[in-house]
């Protein structure tokens, strides 16, 4: 029998003594052991500190995402090994893909966000505050990474996802992590850290893992750790309570298992596509990985008058699931991860049992194809019906946590609604309808109980990743019973990790210290033009102060004929009576062309194409007759890891650089008096961010 490892203080080593043993859940087989006696988990802890954290901190986002994305290629090459693996936990092989490419998916989706962060080791947040009246005092927010450890506790349910989803976004933050698995699928984590670790991909003191219990750990947390959990409402609440959390005040966030449910729009009937999309996703999120995923259907929320008809469809449907070995052709689902989840389940639909009534599944009486029932964790997908759900209510506090959900009816939408949110709090609602308003009051009279809810209907169904699958980029968490916390969510994510602080000082002072210019800072000037200059050799602030243009009524005329924009504005004086304008006034799109014309350098050089717009605001009008002139300054410089590609086959290096165009007021006091104008010159008419891409200077 082979004792697992745990890797910690930068070595693979077993527990002290024999640890728990862990079982094949198909076969009932003894795989291996895993235990932590022996380990000081406060040497592990100051190790990931004083190791792990200053290495990764040194790193940009842009390195960090890189190192992700590397990890992820390594990964997916060793996909199979872990497949294999998998299977000992009953996963069929499409359970495992979820759990196994979905996880590695996670890597490569934050290795992907790290464009949407500065080439920085920290981050900035929000918007500028202007702090002043003359915008000599201003206020920004900055994100730094913690200087603690991240310690991730999950459940057994997901051993490679649950790992890897959380990590990835520690990781590109800039923490290093502890993760503790849970014992009974630990042979699957281990594999997969064995490969990370052997890869050599990360620094040192990133991961560290817990094959064994990790009770006593959360004696040793500080204030700048971060401590996730994923499991039972009941042990998370426990832990969420550990005194040491409090005192140290420790950010923890909890994802526990919740009665989602899914509801069938009152506008379906069983001639619909909608049903039959309906019935599919029913059955898929109670048979995928044996129903044993914090996303599944508990509750099957339907109209009254078609409960017998989904009874009967979900019967049809159920009864052509195969149960037994995965690596038999033509099994669909797979066992529970144990004996001991097996008869937990069975307890949960004890409980149940005396409220409702069981109409589809019998515990005894169901086959399993190559493989003994009786020494796997094998069980049938059991359907309850509940008549009375607003009176029995065990439904809506009581979760078996594997293949087993509930029909219950609603009389109108608003009865729908109330009985999703009996559940106090789930990780996702999903309403199958073709109802754009019922999808809508569903949507906004449910969500304050649902961390996600999905809309499914015959538009989306093809591509829907489903109702039990949380996507990198969207929150994973929910209120209430599902823990009030969050995970993933895209660079809300990352924040997690991040200390928040707030900036205030000059805009010069301000700019030095994001390395992201801000208005009003001082200008850097060097005397040549800065689309002749290369990637590396541009610095945030340097400004290029244009000559101006005089605009002529011509100019508008010519514009409107070109662009087809002939608005009353810009071409009816006798219009304008009741406008904020005084005379035809030029196009703001106008002004920011001939902008480019004041600060674009024809010639050939570095600056090899405009990438696009992020911001234009027109602040001001500007009538015939007026003068503009531009401030035009190198706001941001963004790392680029993708080159372009040349006529000629050759690949170009590039980086991406943030221009802050300021189009100002320049007419002179002689015409503001004889127009009129308000204001001062020098006042700022139009304001835009343009990206452009330019060429780096080595190209090695």
């Amino acid at each position: 029998m082979e004792s697992l490892k745990n890797y910690a203080l930068g070595q693979w080593v077993a527990g002290a003594e024999k640890g728990q043993e862990l079982f094949n859940a198909i076969t009932g087989e003894v795989v291996a052991s895993a235990s932590s006696k022996g380990l000081d988990f406060a040497k592990m802890c100051e190790y990931a500190r004083n190791v792990g954290g200053p290495k990764l901190r040194k790193l940009t986002f842009q390195e960090r995402g890189m190192m992700l994305k590397a990890l992820a290629t390594h990964l997916i090459s060793k996909k199979e090994q872990f497949y294999k693996i998998s299977w000992a936990t009953g996963a069929t092989r499409v359970d495992s893909w979820v759990d196994i490419e979905g996880g590695i998916g996670n890597l490569f989706a934050y290795a992907s966000l790290r464009r949407s962060f500065p080439n920085e080791t920290f981050c900035y947040e929000g918007d500028t505050a202007r702090l002043s009246k003359n915008n000599t005092f201003i206020g920004h927010h900055i994100c730094v990474p913690k200087e603690g450890v991240a310690i991730h506790i999950n459940a057994f349910n997901f051993p490679v996802w649950g790992m890897l989803e959380k990590v990835a976004v520690n990781w590109l933050a800039g923490v290093p992590a502890i993760v503790k698995p849970a014992t009974v699928t630990s042979f699957l984590t281990e594999a997969v850290v064995k490969e990370i670790i052997a890869s050599k991909i990360l620094p040192e003191g990133a991961l560290q893992l817990i094959c064994g219990s990790a009770n006593g750990i959360l004696d040793h947390v500080e204030s700048q750790d971060v401590v996730t959990f994923t499991g039972s409402a009941s042990t998370g609440k426990m832990l969420k309570a550990h005194p040491r959390l409090l005192q140290e005040s420790v950010h923890f966030n909890m994802e526990a298992d919740s009665l989602n449910c899914c509801v069938l729009g009152p506008d379906v009937t069983p001639d619909k596509p909608e049903f039959d999309i309906f019935i599919k996703e029913v059955v898929r999120e109670i048979t995928t990985k044996a129903g044993q995923k914090c996303t599944a259907i508990r509750r099957i929320i339907v109209p009254e008058k078609l409960v017998e008809d989904v009874r009967i469809a979900l019967g049809k449907r159920l009864a052509q699931n195969i149960i037994g070995d995965p690596n038999v052709e033509g099994v669909r689902m797979g066992s529970l991860a144990g004996q001991a989840q097996l008869a937990e389940v069975k307890e949960k639909v004890a409980i149940l049992s005396k409220s409702q009534k069981i109409v589809i599944g019998d515990f005894e009486n169901f086959e399993v194809k190559g493989a003994d029932k009786h020494k796997g964790a094998f069980m049938p997908p059991i359907i309850f019906l509940n008549e009375s759900p607003f009176k029995n209510t065990d439904c809506h506090n009581v979760e078996a946590f594997g293949p087993v959900s509930t029909i219950m009816p609603y009389k109108d939408l608003d009865e729908a609604i109330q009985l999703s949110k009996l559940g106090k709090g789930s990780l996702v609602s999903s309403i199958v309808t073709n109802d754009a308003k019922v999808a809508r009051m569903y949507t906004i009279g449910a969500a304050c109980m649902h961390g996600r809810i999905l809309v499914l209907n015959a538009e989306c169904a093809k591509e829907s990743t489903g109702h039990g699958s949380p996507m990198p980029m969207l929150v994973h968490g929910g209120p209430g019973r599902a823990g009030g916390g969050e995970e993933m969510g895209g660079k809300r994510g990352v924040f997690h990790y991040l200390q928040r602080t707030a900036i205030q000082g000059s805009p010069s002072m301000i700019t030095a210290i994001t390395n992201q210019y801000q208005q009003g800072a001082k200008y850097i000037e060097k005397g040549i033009h800065p689309f002749r200059q290369y990637f590396e050799d541009l610095e945030v602030g340097e400004t290029l102060i244009t000559p101006t243009h005089t605009v002529a009524e011509d100019d508008i005329i010519n514009f409107a004929n070109l662009s087809g924009d002939k608005f009353y504005a810009h071409m009816d004086p006798t219009a304008l009576e009741g406008t904020i304008f005084k005379r035809t006034v030029a196009h703001g799109y106008f002004i920011l062309s001939r902008a480019a014309g004041l600060f674009v350098d024809p010639p050939k050089g570095p600056v090899l194409l405009n990438y696009g717009i992020d911001e234009c605001r027109f602040t001001k009008p500007i009538y015939p007759g007026m003068t503009i002139g531009v401030r035009f300054t190198c706001k941001e410089r963004l790392e680029n890891d993708k080159p372009l590609t040349a006529a000629n086959g050759e690949e170009v290096k590039v980086g991406i650089v943030k221009w802050l165009v300021d189009i100002y007021d320049a007419s002179p006091q002689e015409v503001r008096d004889k127009l009129g104008l308000d204001g001062a010159t020098g006042d700022t008419a139009g304001i835009a961010t343009i990206l452009t891409m330019v060429k780096k200077k080595k190209q090695d």
